[in-house]
């Protein structure tokens, strides 16, 4: 994704007080950077359900409107779409909207439907092919075990930042490690996996940790980062630098911090709300390197059990855990920490009533994860939660 760097100047409006742990007291000030989605889907056989592999007929068929926003992705039963860079939440919705819109259209020339949800809900009727791709190729030969048995795709949601530097991406991830937990907590979509339910509101976060480097990102600087990232490689660790699958990255190719947490999500409500939140973080955080702040420090075992909780739990009633103080805390308790933090960010850039309405809404109506559940609850048939899914991601 070719994603721009943009700020505008700040603009002052109301603050709300900082929350305690997490980042401490807020920046005076706070930037507007630009963002950009990249969505991940599953398709379906209309009749079965099941997950089959047809991206490069549906990559055909949209290609010819989409050009290269989008593409394939590790299996057949894959497509991805990505939009582009852009300041303004509203842009960014339309956007979506009309990738899913022509996504969807290509997947019924195809006799499929597209589906966003991080693990697939049935399983397939045979075994996965993986795209024609000679690095995809040498990946599956390397990681095998990662593979899972050629039939475990996970499906995700990842939002970019744009930043000025390598320097400046390694860090705002810093400074966004506290975060990230509620961000996956929100994001959530993914109980089903091959026809059981796991117990587990993102199992795509279990699946997807078998890869190498899939987790919290290290405290690092510009010169770690580059040590790091080339032992990797060289060790074996890894196939290449675009194999680093940390939960906040510096992009290789452009100049961009990659939020990697997410579940894909049918609703585009939520999509727009993880890519608000994650930006109006970032217009706060931002300004603070400038200012001399340190980031906080996080223990490493705390940051992920506090992953473990969000993927067991998302926003279905159970507990999180504050990364920075320790604590047990009910996990829209970190989430509205996590706006209060923002607040400024997104009231510069004119998205904290939307932030709060969307909010306000998924508080009412439950995150992906429990939609799932009650649509399956309603008949307990598993094509009901794929066809709940279908008709919600096309609805965006």
């Amino acid at each position: 994704m070719s994603l721009a760097v943009s700020t505008s100047a700040p603009r002052h409006g109301s603050r709300t007080p900082a929350p305690s742990g997490a980042g401490g007291s807020r920046s005076a000030s706070a930037t507007v950077p630009t963002m950009g989605v990249e969505e991940e889907f599953l398709l379906v056989d209309r009749r079965s359900r099941a997950p089959v592999g047809r991206a490069a007929g549906v990559i055909e068929a949209a290609s010819g409107r989409l050009g290269p926003l989008v593409q394939p992705e590790f299996f057949t039963a894959q497509v991805e779409s990505c939009t582009s860079p852009t300041s303004s939440t509203a842009v960014l919705r339309a956007e979506l909207a009309w990738l899913r819109a022509e996504l969807v259209r290509a997947a019924e020339a195809q006799d499929c439907l597209l589906v966003a949800t991080g693990t697939p809900v049935i399983p397939p009727e045979r075994p996965l092919a993986i795209t024609p791709d000679e690095r995809y190729g040498r990946m599956a030969v390397r990681f095998a075990s990662a593979v899972a048995g050629y039939d475990q795709p996970v499906c995700g949601c990842h939002v970019h930042i744009g930043v000025s530097s390598r320097a400046q991406a390694l860090d705002l991830a810093n400074r966004l490690r506290p975060w990230l937990p509620t961000l996956q907590a929100l994001s959530a979509n993914s109980p089903f996996d091959r026809g059981r339910d796991t117990g587990h509101a993102s199992w795509r976060a279990v699946e997807h940790a078998r890869w190498p480097t899939v987790g919290p990102a290290p405290f690092l600087d510009e010169a770690s980062y580059e040590r790091i990232a080339n032992d990797l490689v060289s060790c074996g660790a890894l196939l290449d630098r675009r194999m680093i699958y940390w939960y906040a990255r510096p992009s290789e190719h452009v100049p961009t911090l990659e939020i990697r947490v997410a579940d894909v999500n049918a609703r585009l409500d939520t999509v727009v709300l993880l890519a608000a939140l994650v930006r109006g973080l970032a217009g706060v955080l931002l300004p603070e390197r400038d200012e001399g702040r340190p980031p906080p420090f996080l223990e490493c075992g705390r940051l992920r059990e506090a992953h473990r909780l969000a993927a067991l739990h998302g926003l279905c009633g159970g507990e999180g855990l504050d990364p920075v103080g320790g604590a047990h805390v009910p996990v829209w308790h970190m989430l509205d920490r996590l706006r209060e933090r923002a607040a400024p960010g997104l009231d510069a850039a004119g998205d904290l009533p939307l932030v709060d309405t969307l909010l306000d809404r998924l508080r009412a109506e439950g995150g992906g994860a429990a939609r799932q559940r009650a649509a399956h609850g309603r008949r307990g048939r598993l094509a009901d939660v794929v066809d709940g899914l279908a008709a919600t991601t096309a609805a965006g």
